[in-house]
């Protein structure tokens, strides 16, 4: 399982515009570059990144092979009630991550 560092409020007042930065720590192996023996390295790639508010999407993203190692994202949603962020990445090889955060909207 990969390391998923989320960073974002607690808590936030309603209607407030709050900041989300998502990171995980994958190689990102593009199944270009070669290996020790020559042949290329097999693919390993987070294709897709998804973040649920409330069960709702906010952010869905594609992702590439020209995607750095350990893709960071961030990201802004408007509190409207407090539930949980639910965030998934998913990509090769049935590779399947997902987190989740609460956030707590008060007046």
């Amino acid at each position: 399982m990969a390391t998923a560092l989320i960073h974002m409020p607690a808590s936030a007042k309603p209607g407030e515009i709050i900041e989300v930065r998502a990171l995980i720590a994958h190689p990102m192996e593009t199944g270009y570059r070669p290996g020790p023996d020559g042949k290329p390295v097999d693919r390993n790639i987070i294709r897709r990144f998804e973040c649920k508010y409330a069960g709702k999407p906010v952010l869905t993203a594609d992702l590439h092979p020209a995607t750095s190692a350990n893709p960071y994202l961030a990201f802004h949603v408007k509190a409207t009630e407090s539930a949980t962020l639910e965030f998934t990445w998913t990509g090769d090889n049935g590779f399947t991550q997902t987190e989740r955060k609460q956030l707590t909207v008060t007046p």
